[in-house]
């Protein structure tokens, strides 16, 4: 019998894995379940994937790409004229409105590192390549990653305790890192120049 050639294989099984993590949870990843999701024969997976790392390292990357993509384009279209703080408070308001399955599998993934040391470098360049986006908001690149750090924290409260957002509690807590307000960070208008 000859052996189908079918290129697209290897994307179809990281689409699985993210479909599996995101349905059931990153317990539930394993070879099988993904060669079931992505209608492929088993030894598909541990070709392309020889571990589970392996497979999760690329559904990582994956997201990750997916949401860089989403916060570059977020940063290139925020009004110039709206603070860091209003931005932030902005962008998380829309993602808390947006795909919320879709939030809580990108952090479940991200949070994999704590317990899988061939994650964490990918979650490293995710939290620099963020870090260098934001700093085009905030003009500091110390103050983006204070930032970022906000931002995760209070979205994976918020998604742990089903509490709503606030905007004016977030929009200060933003203040209080950029330093708006006490004339500590560069103006919405000059960052946005950059």
């Amino acid at each position: 019998m000859a052996r189908r050639y079918d290129p697209e294989r290897r994307q179809r099984i990281i689409d699985a894995a993210i479909t599996v993590v995101g349905e059931r949870g990153i317990a539930a990843l394993s070879h099988r379940a993904v060669a079931a999701a992505a209608d492929v024969p088993l030894g598909s997976t541990t070709y392309h994937f020889a571990t589970l790392d392996d497979l999760l390292v690329a559904a990582l990357e994956q997201v990750n790409a997916e949401w860089l993509a989403d916060v570059e384009r977020w940063v290139r279209e925020a009004p110039p004229e709206a603070s860091p703080a209003d931005a932030m408070a902005e962008l998380m308001e829309r993602m808390l409105q947006g795909d919320r399955d879709r939030l809580e599998l990108e952090y479940e993934l991200y949070l994999a590192a704590l317990r899988r040391a061939s994650v964490r470098p990918i979650v490293a360049r995710y939290l620099d390549d963020t870090a260098e986006l934001l700093a085009r908001r905030t003009g500091d690149l110390e103050v983006a990653r204070q930032v970022g750090a906000l931002f995760d924290g209070l979205l994976l409260q918020l998604l742990l305790t089903g509490r709503p957002f606030d905007r004016a509690e977030a929009r200060g807590a933003f203040e209080r890192v950029t330093g708006e307000g006490r004339g500590g960070a560069a103006s919405s208008g000059d960052v946005a120049g950059r």
